[in-house]
């Protein structure tokens, strides 16, 4: 029973500590500053038909001069007609600066890869990523032209939140229920990576919201080191700019709200957690080690709990404690980040996703141990 509590106060310190950092971060507004910074746009893309044109529509909406940016989408050896979607683009929007690029496959990470092809032809700056399943606020790169000019910093974080349901011919319950259960760890998830950045122990952002400066990318070498790991462009990134003393931050702003497709099905779900899983072994800092430990610590001592007070082995009052204890102190950790995304609403969802999480956090960190995982039609080896 000694293990299960010290698990257990670890856990709770981690939470307090994410729960201070999130709150430290103020929600920063734009402001009226000249549009200096010059922005390289940069989406891989593989099999993308559905998504395309939602993405290329607010692309084309930004709220920026068109001087000041453009727009690189990396082929990745696609075999729809997603080329054929982005030329017609390019036609009817000549006076954007849109690079229809191919990737150039040398590593087992392909995203990382069209990352490298579209930089290695950008012109300007700043890099901003996103993804082919995203929409864009038109606001977009004048608040983070604000942030730069206001903080100088080198690398950026931005907020990502899961959009609404797309209808479909499936059952419209059961998605409900997947796509809740998902909300509530992106929400969990985004309060995390804000709350790290608070307490300036940074270990997680997301490529679909992304931003850094080109030659400070060059100066560490890009994602050379870690191109045998087929996910993590994104975190691998910022462990190298906080491995040379860049400046970072995260861009707490609804005014760049990324808003990104859910998943549509348990199955794609269970994929995409092992292939952001399959990264953390990779993890650097101390921080983010401790954050892996304890909260794989924490769902699995759950799990192994339950069979232990099912065969009377412990007494079900102390494990229903810490039971209550993570519940609550995660419900404060995503009631904050749901306030913030105006998302309060999927928390009557929370009961029986506490419920559920422990046993699928512990089945996707073991499956990301010892299984490969399939993604966007490949196999990947962990």
């Amino acid at each position: 029973m000694f293990i299960f509590v010290i698990i257990c106060i670890c856990y709770s310190v981690l939470m307090l500590m994410l729960l201070y950092g999130w709150k430290k971060i103020p929600e920063f507004s734009s402001e009226s500053s000249p549009a200096e910074i010059r922005f390289s746009i940069i989406v891989p893309f593989r099999n993308e038909t559905e998504n395309l044109p939602n993405l290329l529509n607010s692309l084309s909406q930004i709220n920026y001069p068109e001087s000041k940016f453009e727009i690189l989408l990396v082929n990745d050896e696609s075999e729809d007609n997603s080329v054929e979607i982005i030329e017609e683009f390019q036609e009817n929007h000549s006076e954007f600066g849109v690079k229809l690029l191919e990737n150039k496959r040398v590593s087992n990470s392909p995203k990382k890869n069209a990352i490298n092809t579209a930089i290695n032809s950008a012109n300007f700056e700043y890099i901003i990523t996103t993804d082919a399943d995203c929409k864009i606020p038109k606001n977009w790169l004048k608040s983070y032209n604000d942030f730069i000019l206001k903080t100088g910093n080198k690398l950026i974080a931005g907020p990502v939140a899961l959009s609404s349901l797309p209808t479909a011919n499936t059952n419209i319950k059961r998605k409900n229920i997947l796509r809740n259960f998902e909300e509530l760890d992106v929400l969990s998830l985004q309060a995390s990576t804000a709350g790290a950045f608070g307490i300036g122990k940074a270990f997680m952002c997301n490529g679909a919201n992304l931003c850094y400066e080109k030659d400070a990318f060059l100066e560490v070498s890009g994602f050379t080191g870690n191109d045998n790991i087929a996910s993590g462009d994104d975190v691998f990134l910022l462990q190298k700019f906080q491995q040379e003393n860049y400046k970072i931050g995260f861009l707490k702003s609804k005014e760049v709200l990324v808003y990104t497709k859910p998943q549509q099905s348990f199955g794609n779900l269970v994929s995409q957690r092992i292939r952001w899983a399959s990264k953390a072994p990779a993890y650097k800092g101390l921080f983010a080690k401790f954050t892996g430990v304890s909260v794989l610590l924490m769902n699995l001592s759950l799990v192994i709990a339950l069979f232990l007070v099912f065969f009377q082995i412990l007494l079900y009052q102390p494990i229903l404690i810490i039971f209550l204890v993570k519940f609550n102190l995660d419900f404060i950790l995503i009631y904050s980040s749901a306030k913030f995304f105006q998302r309060e609403t999927v928390l009557r969802s929370y009961f029986w996703s506490s419920i559920f999480y422990p046993f699928f956090s512990t089945y996707v960190a073991v499956k990301s141990l010892f299984s490969d995982f399939s993604w966007k039609g490949r196999q990947f080896k962990n």
